[in-house]
């Protein structure tokens, strides 16, 4: 593992010409032990994003061209995709929770350079949610870095950067950024909260500063990535740990909307910061996924024990794009349908 971080014009130069994106996730503890994950999705544009059922045994491939990293998943998966191309959020049938988030000074390194086979940006969140039950075990198996991330343009045209956090029943967390094209891993349940730049040794730093002021006497307010990250660690250390479930979760909830950026808020001097278009909450104690867009007025959830996952049985999609008025438990609104195509050159 090698810890590097761009820094000062490099990193002015990379946000000066990114668009708005920023979220934010974070890793909040009950009382009675179980580990909830939260994030919000922040982007200047539509995601076009919707629910997967994806079942284990199914065939897979990098996306990266001649070379790319070929798999078969060992676990089933609930998953939140973008634009069609790309896994950006979900849980496994095992309870290992992921969260893709955006990172402007994010830099895989020279794929061809490498000689190791490749996987899509697109493709590397679901890589890991196919492949490992815990965090421990995903660490494990990538600081060997057995591939090289290929990130090409967003259909956008924009940079396709970013980072990811995983969690697993235990409590157990892990942020995974690439930096110069160099593997840098946070291993330790210390690592609950993510969001986007700086990159994340930097993130930590900045909160320890805050820590030594203290929120109850004042606390970065602005939507700036560096601010968020200050501000909902601050709130997350102070929300007692709820022994009753559903306290535990109207915990999260609050933390996940107190920290989201109010829809039509944006600024173009600050290309980290756009509006919260969705948010979603992952029980892997329970198997359910809570899924929150700001167009509608209900929430909806899918517990991984309603939906086939085993070898054999399709995958299945449950279309959002007309932006449908769901509410409760909602897996018998999947519907079979060909797995998305990772992004490729």
């Amino acid at each position: 593992m090698v810890m590097k971080a761009l820094m000062g014009t490099a990193m002015v130069a990379v946000l000066a010409v990114t668009p708005a994106y920023a979220c934010t996730r974070l890793l909040y503890e009950s009382g009675t032990g179980d580990f909830i994950v939260g994030r919000s999705m922040d982007w200047f544009e539509d995601t076009q994003t919707d629910l997967w059922a994806f079942p284990k045994g199914m065939e897979r491939h990098g996306a990266a061209g001649e070379g790319s990293v070929t798999w078969t998943s060992k676990y089933g998966s609930v998953v939140a995709s973008i634009y069609g191309i790309a896994t950006v959020d979900g849980m496994n049938e095992a309870g290992l929770v992921g969260n893709a988030l955006y990172l402007a000074e994010a830099d895989y390194g020279d794929a061809g350079a490498s000689g190791k086979p490749t996987l899509s940006i697109g493709a590397w969140l679901q890589y890991i949610l196919d492949n490992y039950a815990t965090v421990a075990e995903a660490v494990a198996a990538l600081e060997a870095t057995p591939f090289t991330v290929v990130a090409p343009d967003l259909p956008n045209g924009s940079p396709a950067g970013g980072h990811v956090a995983i969690s697993d029943t235990s409590g157990d967390s892990a942020i995974f950024e690439y930096l110069d094209g160099e593997l840098v891993i946070h291993h330790g349940a210390e690592y609950t909260v993510m969001t986007n730049s700086p990159p994340f040794d930097e993130q930590l730093a900045i909160t320890t500063y805050w820590e030594e002021i203290g929120g109850l006497s004042f606390l970065p307010g602005t939507h700036r990535a560096a601010d968020r990250f200050a501000r909902i660690s601050w709130n997350l250390n102070a929300t007692p740990k709820f022994e009753d479930k559903g306290d535990a979760l109207a915990a999260v909830f609050s933390l996940a909307r107190g920290i989201s950026v109010p829809y039509g808020v944006e600024d173009p001097e600050r290309p980290n910061i756009a509006s919260t278009t969705w948010r979603t909450i992952a029980d892997p104690a329970e198997g359910r996924y809570f899924y929150e867009s700001v167009f509608n007025p209900s929430l909806f959830w899918v517990d991984i024990a309603e939906l086939d996952l085993t070898e054999g049985a399709p995958s299945q999609k449950l279309e959002l794009g007309d932006k449908p008025i769901l509410s409760g438990e909602s897996s018998a609104s999947f519907e079979p349908a060909d797995p998305f195509p990772f992004l490729s050159h």
